[in-house]
């Protein structure tokens, strides 16, 4: 393992860099600090988890070359993106449309963990701007004397490791508030709808953002 990652010098950066991207808010904390505003800290922990494998499959796909594809072609590019933001804008209508528990009581959304894992996994895959990022700036700490697609790999999961950190961070900064907005059935609402509007916009925003977007 240590024979595909860089001297320390060149790790040291490497480290240094990815702690200041990953604690950068981006499309997948957004994601993750929402789902913790409205539905609890477990569930926005479970969030980290699922962006946490998206971002691992994008770091992945772009040492073994998907990225190129993409940079290539701008139809596989525009067929990734527009699915995922289709996919953001699925899950702020139903936000939207989830039914008003009729229990005053300080309850967050019932929506089941699995489902929970599975949308902040297909949120972080379904999103060409994370390989197009890994793509460019995994190769600046590449050592010409290992495979560089094993020295991807191994980098890609490094930064992803250091994202789930300081995701994590956010998810319970965010919980912590949580239980206080959920003890009025008003406030509820507005969690709902603010939710919601939040899928609703970063579907918008991943959209119409550029290829040099950084990763969530």
């Amino acid at each position: 393992m240590t024979d595909l990652l860089p001297p320390w010098p060149v790790l040291s950066a490497f480290l240094f860099a990815s702690l200041v991207l990953a604690i950068t808010p981006g499309p997948g904390v957004l994601y993750i600090v929402t789902r913790s505003l409205v539905q609890g800290r477990r569930s926005g922990l479970v969030s980290v988890v699922g962006v946490a494998l998206g971002n691992l499959g994008n770091a992945l796909a772009a040492s073994v070359g998907l990225a190129a594809l993409f940079a290539a072609s701008s139809l596989a590019f525009g067929v990734v993106k527009y699915a995922g933001a289709l996919y953001l804008f699925y899950l702020g209508v139903q936000m939207f449309r989830s039914p008003q528990a009729a229990s005053p009581a300080p309850a967050p959304l019932a929506v089941p963990l699995s489902r929970v894992l599975r949308d902040g996994f297909v949120v972080a895959l379904l999103n060409p701007k994370t390989t197009l990022f890994f793509a460019a700036f995994l190769p600046q700490f590449l050592s010409p004397e290992a495979p560089p697609m094993l020295q991807g790999m191994a980098l890609g999961s490094l930064f992803v490791a250091i994202a789930t950190v300081t995701d994590s961070g956010y998810a319970l900064a965010a919980g912590m508030v949580a239980p206080a907005l959920a003890r009025a059935a008003s406030v509820r609402r507005l969690g709902r709808r603010l939710g919601g509007g939040v899928f609703i916009g970063l579907a918008v925003f991943t959209a119409l953002t550029g290829s040099r977007s950084r990763a969530g």
